[in-house]
């Protein structure tokens, strides 16, 4: 795949968790095409590869649980080795499952913290300080949601990853502007995306798809679902030097979902 060598992300590298489909191969592929480099993480590594091998010698892929720290220093290195530094993270892996307070079972409540809340911290503790080893301006985005700002009773464990991350992330960027490290860290929220993610929603047979696609449309004022590239613009935006002043910010993508009445 042909780079942009003037590109927003000319001499960028990034780290790109969920990298295999969704927001994650989304945002990788507009980062390559921008003229950066990106290491594909993710559990499926199949795809991860495919994706890596068609956007050519500027992508690579690396098998990654974000639950697991060694793993995550691994993923580090690897990037490191193959593109010689480390000047971005995108932590978008994440997962949605159904159930409330009283009746989410239990290995699904912590699978969901797990990987969407110490998922992140533990790539942030690996990546910050390779990226403050690069020597330039580095940035972390993190996918949140509109369910971070507006909970819903649904997804007891989503709402309170979400919202997590998002207290996570501002304490990160608190954090590296009071000790002068150039790195920024921002959040996306999307609402509902027609993503994998969404399709098993979708498709889950609590409805007919076409009434479950009604419903998800309506949380959002705009009345429809969302595209990954339009999350992915968000992205790549916070990761470029264009956001050179902004940090701890909350970029909602959601068609006004966070502010409906």
């Amino acid at each position: 795949m042909a780079t942009n060598s003037n590109g927003r992300m000319t001499g960028k590298v990034a780290l790109v968790t969920g990298g295999a489909e969704g927001i994650g191969s989304t945002v990788a592929r507009m980062f390559v095409a921008e003229g950066g480099q990106a290491l594909l993480c993710d559990v499926q590594i199949d795809k991860a590869q495919a994706l890596a091998d068609e956007l050519g010698d500027n992508a690579a892929a690396f098998e990654l649980d974000v639950r697991n720290l060694d793993q995550w220093h691994d993923a580090v290195k690897e990037a490191q080795g193959k593109f010689g530094k480390l000047t971005t993270l995108f932590n978008i892996a994440g997962i949605s499952e159904p159930g409330n307070v009283v009746d989410v079972d239990l290995d699904s409540w912590q699978r969901t913290i797990d990987i969407n809340l110490v998922g992140p911290f533990h790539g942030c503790r690996a990546a910050i300080p390779a990226i403050e080893a690069s020597g330039e301006a580095g940035a972390i985005v993190n996918i949140g949601s509109m369910i971070a700002i507006r909970a819903a009773a649904f997804v007891a464990a989503y709402s309170a990853s979400k919202a997590g991350l998002q207290g996570l992330t501002r304490s990160i960027a608190l954090d590296c502007a009071e000790r002068g490290v150039p790195i920024r860290a921002n959040m996306v929220h999307p609402g509902a995306i027609r993503t994998p993610m969404y399709e098993r929603y979708k498709f889950s047979g609590a409805d007919e798809p076409e009434n479950i696609e009604r419903d998800f449309a309506a949380t959002h004022p705009m009345n429809r679902i969302g595209e990954p590239e339009e999350v992915a613009k968000a992205c790549i935006f916070l990761a470029s030097d264009d956001a050179s002043f902004t940090t701890g910010c909350d970029f909602t993508v959601d068609g006004g979902g966070s502010i409906r009445s």
